[in-house]
């Protein structure tokens, strides 16, 4: 459940070289959002889903005319405190619009446990990892077949040079927020799911940073290896270390090896250096 959240904050960054400090509220609108549409107006769960993404779409579309668009080649601390202050108000405007509106959303499958290996697996969790999957595998195909994906790819590497080949830079990077709102709907609700919502989904942001620097912060494939480490060492953190370091330690756990990482590979597991000639 990592993979899909991290993904949002990775098709960004990929595309752009920009790093979204709002994600975790980006992903508690999108869950919040559908839980409205199924709490508040009573529709199903695909319509709350496919009416929250185009909502967030079109908020994606008007920031990135709005204020993105006036910030490009700026320096990247410009960037970082727009994210920053779009995540307050993010934060404030939704205690006050969400307001006693219920954070839980169910999938519709059988309450019954799967057993899979003699293990009972809940069938929710089990189709939330296959939607999660789905998630990841279009991501990848698209930046590695669509000529939009060529695009961003090659936006990523060179701004300048690709201007200059013809591609209109202000609109791919919209293009991008566009899907990060898409994903920050389907990450969002696939958490709620399966961990909860309301609210708290906003904490889901901080777990983003130690995946997408273990993983590589361009990289797909290295979002979903740095999401099953930190998965796997918070699950045996909070098993076999709480109990001797005190409670809270597995939360602890994923920004020692985020600081470890830094010093080690800094650029990640799968992500790629930056080299400049000097």
């Amino acid at each position: 459940m990592y993979a899909p959240a991290a993904l949002a904050f990775v098709v960004v960054y990929k595309a752009s070289r920009m790093m979204n400090f709002a994600l975790g509220e980006w992903l508690m609108l999108g869950s919040r959002l559908v839980a409205t549409g199924i709490h508040g107006l009573g529709v199903g769960l695909v319509a709350a889903v496919g009416g929250s993404a185009a909502v967030m779409v079109g908020a994606a579309l008007v920031f990135s005319r709005l204020v993105l668009r006036r910030l490009v080649s700026r320096p990247l601390i410009s960037l970082i405190m727009i994210t920053i202050g779009l995540g307050a108000l993010m934060r404030g405007a939704s205690a006050i619009v969400f307001a006693g509106i219920p954070g839980r959303i169910g999938l519709p499958v059988p309450i019954d446990p799967l057993i899979i290996q003699g293990v009972p697996v809940a069938a929710d969790k089990v189709l939330a990892a296959a939607i999660a999957a789905v998630m990841l595998v279009a991501v990848g195909v698209f930046f590695r077949v669509s000529r939009a994906g060529v695009a961003l790819r090659a936006i990523a590497d060179d701004q300048q040079v690709a201007m200059t080949a013809g591609i209109d830079v202000e609109r791919y990077f919209a293009l991008t927020w566009m899907m990060m709102g898409v994903l920050s709907v389907l990450a969002g609700t696939l958490w709620t799911v399966v961990s909860g919502g309301g609210f708290g989904v906003v904490l889901l942001g901080l777990k983003v940073f130690p995946i997408v620097i273990i993983g590589g912060l361009d990289s797909i494939a290295g979002t979903v290896v740095g999401a099953i480490v930190i998965g796997v060492l918070e699950s045996v953190a909070a098993g076999y270390l709480d109990p001797i370091m005190g409670g809270g330690f597995s939360h602890v756990a994923s920004y020692l090896v985020l600081l470890a990482a830094l010093f080690v590979r800094p650029h990640g597991l799968f992500g790629r250096p930056d080299v400049e000639r000097v």
